[in-house]
């Protein structure tokens, strides 16, 4: 089995893997387009996480992990806890080709475009504003943003929306 991680499971998967190799997911692109009302935000006050978004002719670099066979029905129910606490994600096995060459099929969470929670096309000074304030059950969402984009750029993915965004909200943050 395989998983792709594209957000926070590239800095914290949270389970075994017995190989992690960089992979490329067509069709669909990262973007702050769910609200989050558990993790980086409240109910009463949304953050925002990053989803797959489809749209034709998109690509997302990320990693994928396999897993092993003794591993992987503990994983699947680590990682529907985790991802699928409010329905939002969708799980789908979806075609990767990884940086080797290999194709494989991998678990991987998507958004449902169709619910509550799905926010896609947020100008980015929106996301930024939102993101600066938001605070929710793991911490605060501008460390979950600058989390994956520092994870991004040491596996030499480029994302321009996540480093401008990285720098925005940096200004609104106030000093420590």
């Amino acid at each position: 089995m395989w998983v792709f991680g594209y957000g926070s499971l590239l800095w914290e998967p949270g389970f075994a893997f017995t190989e992690r190799v960089m992979a490329r997911l067509d069709g669909w692109h990262r973007s702050f387009c769910m609200r989050s009302i558990h993790h980086r935000g409240t109910e009463a006050e949304p953050g925002l996480v990053l989803a797959l978004d489809a749209a034709h002719g998109a690509a997302c670099e990320g990693v994928a992990f396999a897993v092993a066979p003794d591993h992987q029905a503990e994983t699947l129910a680590y990682l529907r806890e985790r991802e699928l606490i409010s329905s939002a994600y969708l799980e789908k096995v979806l075609p990767l080709r990884l940086g080797d060459g290999r194709q494989v099929e991998a678990v991987t969470y998507v958004i449902d475009p169709d619910h509550v929670q799905y926010c896609g096309g947020l100008p980015l000074e929106e996301q930024a504003q939102i993101i600066a304030r938001a605070r929710g059950g793991r911490g605060e969402n501008r460390d979950y943003l600058w989390n994956t984009a520092t994870h991004l750029h040491d596996l030499g993915i480029a994302d321009a929306e996540l480093d401008w965004l990285s720098a925005r909200v940096r200004d609104l943050t106030p000093p420590a």
